[in-house]
């Protein structure tokens, strides 16, 4: 036999394990910080330039999401309000708080406020604001109940099983689309009305993709 294995060969059962016990290891510390909320974003909160609280004017105020993400409905991005937007009411209330001083001078410099972005999708993601609404998705699906948030933070993991969830089985997370920015509304299925639900999809010709290429382009 020695004349057909090299001495070397004698440490290839010990190679073998230390191979698989590294593997096992990397495999093992990858799978857990990529499941992370650190990873995943969830709780991730910015100190903004404004302290905006959206529970004081989403939630008390009653304002449309639409108001200030106006693109939401026609483009793929839901943009983020231009201090114009921010002066149409703060032209008149609360005309000298320091704390709205960042727009104030925005809206005289034309320079933007630098908003820090809480929901950023990698550059390898596509997604499209309009299509979803339109289909009865509602924002508070993928950011939480923003309406309730003083400071806006990551409330949804936004992996690609989440999305995979919603686009496997839609029934379950579509609204009425006179409903989709009421952020205190319920799904058609948490409604008991599973059957509309899934006639809505039939009716809109819904069929969420589930390969690579649908997300990934």
């Amino acid at each position: 036999m020695s004349k057909i294995f090299p001495k070397s060969a004698n440490a290839l059962p010990l190679q073998i394990v230390i191979f698989i016990t590294i593997l096992a290891g990397v495999a093992t510390a990858a799978a857990t910080y990529y499941a992370t909320p650190k990873y995943l974003r969830i709780g991730y909160q910015p100190v903004q330039p404004v302290p905006f609280d959206h529970s004081l004017h989403a939630g008390q105020l009653g304002m449309d999401c639409r108001y200030c993400h106006a693109s939401v409905e026609k483009s793929g991005t839901s943009s983020i309000p231009a201090a114009q937007t921010c002066m149409n009411c703060h032209s008149v209330i609360k005309t000298t708080s320091p704390l709205l001083e960042p727009v104030r001078r925005s809206y005289e410099t034309g320079e933007p406020v630098p908003w820090v972005k809480v929901h950023v999708a990698p550059d390898y993601v596509y997604f499209n604001h309009s299509v979803h609404v339109a289909r009865g998705v509602s924002c508070v699906e993928c950011h939480g109940k923003v309406n309730e948030m003083t400071t806006v933070y990551h409330a949804k993991p936004h992996s690609m099983g989440f999305c995979l969830d919603c686009h496997r089985q839609p029934e379950n997370f579509i609204r009425d689309p006179k409903d989709v920015y009421n952020l205190d509304s319920q799904t058609l299925a948490d409604q008991g009305k599973l059957e509309q639900a899934v006639a809505n999809l039939h009716q809109w010709k819904v069929k969420p993709p589930q390969s690579c290429s649908g997300c990934h382009r």
